[in-house]
């Protein structure tokens, strides 16, 4: 043991190689292995898929079989995440058999399988009964998650409670009716929780955190300060033109890394030139957000959206790149102009520039003092990124190679672990958790799925309309409701409209809908996890954004946006589609 101690103070890059090694184990089981067929050798199968009216599957129904008249049910067996389900019988009852599938929030449904059923499964051990569609019913417990979903947007907009305060009050609204109402009365079941935490996305929360420590660690190099006074020096104290470079470099970091991410860059950076400026950070980091949400749309991995699109449409990074720039540029610049004339108050107090002393604190501050860890920490930051574009081709997800790295740099550079820890934004964390299991029960019983409906029956087969509607429709919902589970709830909508209109097969509505939801989000402070990041970071530096505040100027650049992307994609697909 003392001979590995003195080997390893002898050769300090030991532990640089231990830790690039350990991340590479991790990252290597990440990768999907291979898995086997299960062995159906053995019993009779009854088979199926469930859908709902939208083509999508029905996950966690119950499948049962009985013998008619009976209630105990011979078998049985749950949907899968892809609507189907097998039952395994071991010996083939002569009875007549009812099949029943129950889900809370859809009709009932069961067919009786007759002689000829029978004969077949007898013949050859399988009765496939291939896809059946489910129709989703309205109860009690639906206007209820309806009515706690608003309730927690009101009280976020007023500024009743704190936003986390909000959703976790909500979050056990919806716990409450399901586990204790529904005993007075079963249909105001809204969802168990083993149900809920299917809606939790944990990637988002895993990457947020490990981006929040290895930020924390490479803001310890003292590189935040240097590029702050960097980006003064470039727009020589002219705070108009500060805004403007600040949202260009945010916008071009959020193509090529993730919004909530860029804005876990971006956001130090401002607070130190705002505060040397002597105007409120905040003029700077909001315009910010803006441009990261509307910037990451011109690539595959800029918006978590663009990614479940991609996957869902076959649509590759250089598709968003020919198909969406054009309209992010013309957006970018349509949302400038509005920054520019919203702020004008703020430019005015840093027209005469700052004062010699600040002037030289902030030169102080530019300095960097740990080259050694500046170097580590870039280089892993370096990978991290690489590992978010190489892990896409193996199915990794950007959650693992960010916790990756993450954990070598506490491993290369021992860091106080507990000040690392402290600097995740917990609040910000319990919010995204409590949040995504109140959108994920309106989810639960239905009225995403209704709205989608909605928007399928009202454009027909009209497709200059049909962008129209995808791009302000999805912009508005957006605004409210998470993107996320947004854009999945819109996605079999799209599928169907771009198989019937004609011209539609272009894939135009796929990224309509990609504008459209991520524009939207910029119009509330709950509309996109960016906002959601950058806000719990200003209010741990002492600048709460309020959803007032925020409203006010994401508003009207939701709308500016979505003008300028529905009128790109109708040049693009509608006036030069040939």
């Amino acid at each position: 043991m003392k001979f590995c101690q003195i080997q390893m103070s002898r050769f300090p890059w030991l532990w640089g190689l231990m830790a690039a090694l350990l991340g590479t184990a991790v990252l290597l089981f990440a990768l999907p292995q291979p898995t086997q067929a299960a062995d159906h050798d053995d019993g009779y199968l009854i088979n199926g898929r469930l859908v709902d009216s939208q083509n999508q599957p029905v996950v966690a129904a119950e499948v049962s079989l009985h013998i008619a008249g009976e209630e105990t049910s011979l078998a049985a067996a749950e949907s899968q995440e892809d609507g189907t389900w097998t039952i395994v019988l071991a010996d083939l009852p002569t009875e007549v058999l009812t099949l029943v599938v129950e889900r809370p929030h859809f009709r009932g449904w069961e067919t009786t399988l007759d002689e000829a059923d029978l004969g077949l499964l007898s013949a050859t051990t399988t009765l496939r009964l291939g896809e059946q569609q489910l129709e989703r019913r309205i109860t009690p417990g639906f206007w209820l998650a309806t009515l706690i979903f608003l309730g927690v947007l009101l009280i976020i907009a007023l500024e009743k409670l704190h936003s986390t305060t909000a959703a976790l009050a909500g979050m056990s609204a919806v716990f409450v009716v399901s586990f204790i109402g529904v005993a007075f009365y079963p249909d105001l079941f809204i969802m168990d929780f083993e149900r809920a935490l299917t809606y939790m996305n944990w990637e988002v929360i895993f990457l947020v955190m490990a981006m929040m420590i290895i930020i924390a660690i490479i803001e310890g190099t003292g590189i935040f300060q240097w590029m702050a006074f960097q980006a003064y020096r470039l727009s020589r104290g002219r705070s108009w033109l500060l805004v403007l470079i600040l949202m260009l470099l945010t916008a071009v970091a959020s193509a090529l890394l993730d919004n909530f991410t860029t804005m876990l860059l971006m956001t130090p950076i401002s607070l130190q030139i705002g505060l040397a400026l002597g105007i409120n950070p905040l003029a700077l980091i909001i315009p910010e957000v803006l441009a990261s949400n509307v910037g990451g749309i011109s690539t595959l991995i800029g918006t978590p959206t663009n990614i479940l699109i991609g996957a869902y449409a076959g649509i590759g990074f250089n598709d968003f790149l020919v198909n969406q720039t054009v309209g992010v540029v013309l957006a970018l610049a349509v949302m400038a102009g509005y920054v520019l004339h919203h702020y004008r108050d703020e430019w005015k107090k840093a027209s005469g520039g700052i004062s010699p002393t600040l002037y030289q604190k902030l030169q102080d501050n530019a300095r960097i003092d740990r080259p050694d860890h500046l170097w580590k920490s870039g280089l892993v930051f370096v990978l991290t990124l690489a590992g978010f574009v190489v892990g896409e081709q193996y199915h990794v997800v950007p959650a693992v190679p960010a916790l990756v790295g993450a954990t070598v740099l506490l491993i290369w550079l021992k860091p106080d672990v507990r000040e690392m820890i402290t600097a995740v934004d917990w609040t910000t964390l319990v919010f995204f958790m409590a949040l995504f299991i109140v959108v994920g029960a309106v989810q639960e019983v239905g009225l995403i799925s209704f709205v989608a409906t909605g928007i399928s029956a009202l454009v027909g087969d009209n497709l200059v309309l049909a962008i129209f509607v995808i791009v302000f429709g999805g912009g508005l919902l957006s605004t409210a409701i998470a993107n996320i589970p947004l854009a999945a709830s819109l996605l079999p909508v799209v599928e169907f409209l771009s198989g019937s209109i004609p011209g539609a097969n272009s894939k135009a509505l796929y990224y309509a809908l990609s504008m459209g939801a991520a524009m939207g989000g910029n119009g509330f402070l709950v509309g996109a996890e960016a906002n959601l990041v950058t806000a719990g970071i200003t209010e741990q530096a002492g600048l709460p954004i309020s959803f007032k505040e925020f409203f006010k100027v994401g508003l009207p650049v939701t709308f500016l946006t979505l003008i300028a992307g529905f009128i790109w994609l109708w040049l693009r697909f509608i006036v030069f589609a040939g």
